[in-house]
C-alpha cells in the first residue's frame, strides 16, 4: 500500500537517493521538527512532494528497524518505508511508525508540535495522544539566538 502511494506522488516530487539520512534531518528541522525523530541510518531514498506534503523514506533493511529513546525509555519501530504527509510542525496520515507502549506495538497516525513549541505529541488512529519533551527528540541542542548570530559572525570573518 506504502508503495503504491509513492508512485503516485513520485512525479514532481525531490527524491534523494544519497546522503539520505542527513537529507531526512534537513526536512524535519525545515518543519520544525525535531532532527533526531526519525532516527533510520539504513536509508535508501528520501522523497518529497512540496505539492501534496506527501513524504516517504524508505530503509535497506526489509524487517524495518526497532530504535529506542532513551530520554524518554520507548521503544519505536519503523517499517521499510514510512510515509506521511506532512505541514509546519506536524506529520499527519502516518504509514510504518509503531511505538510500543506496555507489552503493545500501537500504531502512530499523527505526530504534532505543541503551541508553545516544548512537547510534541504522538497520535494513534483512534485519537489517543501522548507528549513528550521535545528535547528528548533532539540529536544536537539548538543554539540560543545570540550564540547563533556569534557563530555566524566568525564563521563570515
Amino acid at each position: 500500500m506504502a508503495s503504491q502511494a509513492i508512485e503516485e506522488h513520485r512525479s514532481g516530487a525531490d527524491v534523494h537517493t544519497e546522503l539520505c539520512e542527513a537529507r531526512a534531518r534537513e526536512f524535519l528541522v525545515e518543519l520544525g521538527l525535531p532532527d533526531g525523530l526519525l532516527p533510520l541510518p539504513s536509508l535508501v531514498e528520501v522523497g518529497y512532494n512540496r505539492a501534496t506534503g506527501f513524504v516517504w523514506l524508505r530503509q535497506g533493511q526489509s524487517g524495518g528497524l526497532t530504535h529506542t529513546f532513551d530520554a524518554i525509555g520507548k521503544q519505536v519501530w519503523y517499517a521499510p518505508e514510512v510515509t506521511a504527509v506532512v505541514e509546519r510542525g506536524r506529520m499527519h496520515s502516518m504509514t510504518g511508525v509503531k511505538s510500543k507502549e506496555l507489552l503493545i506495538w500501537v500504531t502512530i497516525s499523527e505526530i504534532v508540535i505543541s503551541p508553545s513549541g516544548s512537547k510534541i505529541v504522538f497520535r494513534t488512529p483512534a485519537g489517543l495522544g501522548r507528549a513528550f519533551p521535545v528535547s528528548a527528540f533532539q540529536l544536537s541542542p539548538p543554539a540560543p539566538e545570540g550564540e547563533a548570530k556569534a557563530a555566524e559572525e566568525a564563521a563570515a570573518n
